[in-house]
């Protein structure tokens, strides 16, 4: 069951890679020899959406989603040491619905893109989804949702990166 259980955080890894790998491939190839750094960072920037929203109000946007990562860490270390309630834990306050603060949601709705707005929605409900299926395998030692879940999760949060910039 543990080596099932690293080979699923390993195969979760490796969609992430082959997310982001199917993004650049997207893009026009840039020879590195002859294209310096700024031009693909422009061809970057060029794929994804500039969403603008007031600097108060990026700076909390991106402390969030740096607390989004941090808890999708703190997730795979818990889900890899067989701590399953934890993990639900951590879903639940930093990544669902609990992780937003105040009026914060919806001072930062008011400045996203529907579907912007519908990939961050998507990610608070399966954090939920991920919460409960966590603590069932609490108790029946089943992982293979909780870890499908998480990857969904991962998966969101790349699809909203891929799709949109904050300026």
């Amino acid at each position: 069951m543990k080596n099932m259980l690293r080979i699923t955080l390993f195969l979760t890894g490796g969609l992430l890679l082959a997310s982001a790998q199917a993004q650049m491939m997207k893009m026009p190839r840039q020879d590195a020899a002859t294209q310096p750094d700024k031009h693909v960072a422009a061809t970057v920037a060029k794929t994804r959406s500039d969403v603008v929203f007031p600097p108060l109000v990026k700076h909390q946007a991106l402390a969030t989603m740096r607390m989004h990562l941090q808890g999708l860490g703190e997730i795979q270390r818990a889900l890899a040491e067989h701590h399953f309630d934890e993990a639900a834990q951590i879903a639940t306050m930093k990544l669902g619905m609990s992780s937003m603060y105040g009026n914060q949601m919806e001072e930062e709705a008011r400045y996203m893109p529907p579907g912007m707005k519908q990939l961050g929605a998507q990610l608070h409900r399966e954090a939920g989804e991920f919460a409960l299926a966590a603590q069932d395998a609490s108790v029946s030692g089943n992982t293979e949702k909780p870890l499908m879940l998480l990857s969904r999760m991962t998966q969101t949060c790349v699809a909203c990166h891929a799709t949109y910039r904050l300026r």
